[in-house]
């Protein structure tokens, strides 16, 4: 048996979020949970995120100003 932390759903791992980047800038991604979404404002795209997984895909993000 592992002993992992629970997480809330909805959140993302910190460590993961620490290791994580934008695929097109290499930049840093803040997490929106109430859109449940990796925000990249360097390249101006919100990657989703689907049952707890992130979609680093550019043409799956949504452009955001």
């Amino acid at each position: 048996m592992t002993s992992q932390p629970e997480r809330l759903e909805g959140t993302v791992d910190p460590k993961l979020l620490e290791i994580l980047v934008c695929p097109l800038t290499k930049g840093p991604l803040e997490f929106d949970s109430n859109r449940q979404e990796l925000i990249s404002r360097s390249a101006k795209l919100a990657y989703p995120i689907r049952d707890g997984i992130p979609i680093m895909l550019p043409e799956e993000a949504r452009k955001i100003e």
